[in-house]
């Protein structure tokens, strides 16, 4: 069992974003089925078109952004939830004046990132 404050958890740059970046708040040693991470995106930031091995569930927490998923683009905000799942090509575009925050659970399991084009953040 695990009780802890995110902001006792702490933030890492995410490499290949930009004003990205991630806290692991439950972690694949805490969780045995999922692990839970929170992405915090900059105004201007994002992630670019990637794939991931695993699926995503995602909560936005604040803000507004752009997410390309499978070649198909959306608006999202707050309070939104978003499903993307495995092997899609996906991106992130921070579009408001506020970071864009959400929470993303993952399996856990082995995920590979490829990177297919770094122009859309």
């Amino acid at each position: 069992m695990s009780v802890k404050h995110a902001n006792e958890v702490p933030e890492k740059v995410v490499a290949a974003g930009v004003e990205t970046t991630l806290q692991v708040l439950i972690s694949a040693e805490e969780g045995p089925n999922f692990a839970l991470r929170r992405f915090i995106m900059q105004p201007g930031g994002g992630m670019p078109l990637h794939t991931n091995t695993v699926e995503h569930e995602q909560y936005v927490l604040r803000g507004q952004a752009q997410i390309g998923i499978d070649g198909q683009d959306y608006q999202v905000k707050a309070g939104d939830v978003v499903f993307i799942p495995a092997g899609a090509p996906h991106y992130y575009q921070n579009t408001g004046n506020e970071p864009f925050e959400f929470l993303c659970i993952i399996p856990n399991q082995k995920d590979e990132i490829t990177i297919l084009n770094s122009a859309n953040c």
